[in-house]
Order: C-alpha cells, then structure tokens, then sequence
C-alpha cells in the first residue's frame, strides 16, 4: 500500500525513464510481458479464485467463467498483436503524389487503470492487456473494497514486473485522488457514473484523456413471440449472476402483458433449477460485496410487490434472487442501477411504448430484446441507442472479444476488448511520405493563371 505522500510521483518518475528508454515500443518485449501475464495468472487461479469467494463468495464457476477467462483476452491480443501494430497504408490523393501515407500506431505513454470491486480480477487485468499490447506503462489501481482480490493482484504483480514498468497501487480513496492529481497519457476507469464523472473533472485540469466505463439501467425487453422457457433462463442467469453485480445485468424487464405471466413463472422455475428451494444454501450464488452496498438494496425491496424471494441476512449480505412486480415508474428503484439481485419487471401494450419509455431514460450500457421477430429486432436497433445491445440473451455479447465494448452518454465514454483495447491504448500517428523525384509547381506562387486548374482539383 502507498503510504508516503511522494510514492506516486516516484514510481510515475520511474516509469517515465523506462518508458523513454524505448523498451515497451519493441513488439518482441510486449508479447513476453503478455504471456508473463497469462502464466501470472495460470501459476495464480487457485488464490485469485480463493480472494474472489473471500470477498464476493464468488462460486469457482463464476470465478473462472467471468474472471480467470480473461486468459482468452490475453490470448487473443498475443496472437494478433504484430498485424495491429503494424503501420496501414491509405490512399493517397492523386494531387500528392509522388507521395505515401501511412497511420503509424504508437504507444501513448503511462496510463492508470483505476478497477471496481464486483469483477474485480478480470476488470484490472482486461484493461492492462490492452496498455500492455499497445506498448504503455501502466499504474493500476485496484479497488480497496475488494480487499482480498487487492491484495493478490498486487503480490502477482510484484513477482511478475518491474515496478518502473507496471506498478499496482493499493489503498483508498485518498489514494485515488492522489493518483489522479498527477499527469497520465490515458486514465482508463471503470465504475459509477457519479465517480466517473470526479475522475473525468481531475482528468480534464491535466488534459488527460478517459475512458470510463460506467453502467446504468440496462433494460430488457421481452416481445411475446419467444421461447419461454429459454428467455428465462437467460434472463434469470443474465440478472442473478455474481448476485446481480454486474454492469451490463439486465436492470429491470419489460414486458408483453401477453406473456407476462407464463414468463414469471417461467422465471420462478428457473431459479429453484438454479439455486435451490432455498438460494441462501446454493454453493452457486455470490453475496453483496459489503454493508453499504447491502443496506442501500434493502432499501429498493421496499418497492412494488415481491413475488420471489426478498429473503436477507445481514450477517452474510445475503439478498435471494428476487422479482419485484407493480413497479412505479418514479418508484426509487427505477431511478438508480440495482446492481444487485433484485429484478422489477414492467409491463407493456406495445413495442413502441416499451421504446419509447427506454428513450426516455439516460442511454445505457446494454440493452436486451427478446423476440423471433426479425421486423422488432430492427426496430430496437433502428429506434434506441445504447452502448451494445444483445438480442435473444443476456451477458454473452462481452465474450466476444471481436466486439468493442463501451458505453454512450452516461453509460461511458470509449471502448476495449480486442483491437478496441489495444487502439484504446494507442495514439494514431499520421505519416505522409513525399519523394524528390518530382515537384509540381502549381500550388507555390504567384497564383496568378492557376485557380481554374485548382477549381477542377477541387471540384
């Protein structure tokens, strides 16, 4: 942990020495450090996946489908890291030449990556690959409330990289406001939209540019021409995994009025197939991540009408699986991100009430559909914006690492995994190339007896 008020502007000068040394431009040097990565974390799963149970009761499953899994990233970025770093040629006007131009990708410089705490293995090291593919140093920052994760995180990365070159930064918020004091080349952070917009204020007095990857309430709605049974299944996975700590779970249906009924049953089933007549016993569902987090979900089960579940246990920060109906729509859980295992569902009339509603929220960072209908599903696309949007399941479109994965308005601001990551972490420098071979003389002066030739360049 940082403790002496000049630690970080120490381990920033170090890393600037290493970065001017030119040692992480060399692609061969990049590739080792990802696969000193990848082994950090093979050589490690067995106490990452106990610091996970220690601070979320994680399953294993989860922990390795959603937190060990990002070894698909760093796998991804190792195999295609020569041709993204690769300089692209573009075209080159016919007045330029004899000329080429080319876009050279080059490394930023030092970056923070400032982690959350309900995913909070894959959410530090996923970020990193992208820094570390790209060429940067990097300082992160892992959450303090995810103390057990912290602390792992930073003994892996004690054994597995020099300090002047990627340095994990323990500690609280009086941590993080040091850090952001300084000057970076990128701040990558994920978390609330409250402090993402703190973290984007101290960004902007350094001119430094953010990614913040943020949340809100992503909607999911249900058309009546579905397959029951798979929708909810789906859709109970999708919202109960990690305990409903996840940015992208479904934050509240709407739904048919149609099918309303053979879904919550539907639904019903699926979480006794799941967790069991009684979820607190489950091996198989997580627990809230601390007191605060506990109380503050409390609060929202006081709205609409529990149709399952609403059991707690504060000793535990145990909150069942729970679907809330007779929703208000100014009802105070319909007016902050849940990001717990509580599930409003809504009914609609129509498509474009149900639409026309979303639009009428701040842009999130998923939205759901679920419908055969291929006509609806172009209108969802067509008529809403929202940082990705998945149809005809929940969660999965974060696996696919081809896809770019961000937020739009209040939901964040840019993107990664995959190529997005690593140009996330890149500047994109213009290069133009001209030759001595020739010279045309038509743009120098004087200009007289020349504009009608440039009025026919021009068009």
């Amino acid at each position: 942990m940082i403790t002496q008020e000049l630690a970080v502007p120490e381990i920033l000068q170090q890393q600037q020495q290493f970065f001017s040394s030119g040692k992480t431009k060399d692609i061969a040097f990049r590739l080792t450090q990802l696969r000193n990565l990848k082994q950090a974390v093979l050589d490690n799963k067995d106490e990452i996946i106990d610091a996970l149970k220690a601070d979320l009761n994680k399953p294993t499953f989860e922990s390795y489908l959603t937190e060990i899994g990002v070894i698909k990233e760093i796998d991804y970025a190792i195999k295609n890291l020569k041709n993204w770093s690769k300089p692209k040629k573009v075209a080159t006007p016919l007045e330029q030449l004899p000329g080429s131009a080319f876009i050279y990708p080059e490394p930023l410089g030092l970056v923070l990556i400032i982690a959350p705490w309900n995913y909070p293995f894959y959410l530090t090291i996923s970020p990193l690959v992208g820094a570390i593919a790209a060429g940067n140093c990097a300082i992160v920052k892992p959450s303090e409330i995810s103390q057990h994760t912290s602390s792992i995180i930073a003994k892996i990365f004690a054994k597995t990289f020099d300090t002047a070159y990627i340095s994990v930064v323990e500690g609280g918020v009086e941590t993080s406001q040091q850090l952001l004091q300084q000057k970076f080349d990128r701040i990558f952070f994920t978390g609330g939209t409250a402090i993402g917009k703190i973290v984007m204020e101290a960004a902007a007095k350094n001119l430094t540019p953010v990614t913040l990857e943020l949340g809100g309430k992503s909607p999911c709605i249900i058309d009546s021409d579905i397959n029951i049974e798979y929708t909810a299944r789906r859709v109970v996975w999708g919202k109960f995994l990690n305990a409903g700590q996840t940015c992208i779970a479904p934050d509240y249906l709407l739904v048919n009025q149609n099918i309303k009924k053979p879904l919550i049953d539907s639904m019903k089933n699926c979480v006794r197939e799941f967790y069991g007549d009684d979820p607190e016993k489950s091996p198989d569902f997580a627990r809230i991540i601390n007191q605060k987090q506990f109380n503050r979900l409390g609060e929202l089960l006081k709205s609409g009408e529990i149709i399952l579940g609403g059991k707690t246990n504060p000793e535990t920060f145990y909150i069942a699986p729970t679907l809330i109906d007779k929703i208000s729509l100014d009802s105070p859980i319909m007016q902050e991100e849940i990001f717990g295992p509580i599930l409003p569902i809504i009914e609609y009339n129509n498509l474009e009430e149900a639409i026309s509603f979303v639009n009428s929220q701040p842009k999130p960072l998923a939205l759901y559909f679920f419908s055969k209908n291929q006509e609806y599903q172009q209108q969802i696309l067509q008529k809403t914006s929202s940082g990705g949007v998945c149809i005809n399941d929940t969660i999965m479109q974060i696996g696919v690492t081809e896809l770019p994965f961000g937020g739009v308005g209040n939901s964040g601001i840019g993107s990664y995994h995959g190529k997005a990551s690593f140009d996330t972490f890149s500047h994109q420098k213009s290069v133009l190339k001209k030759s001595f071979l020739l010279d045309i003389k038509v743009r120098y002066a004087p200009y007289l007896g020349k504009l009608d030739l440039l009025k026919k360049i021009v068009g």
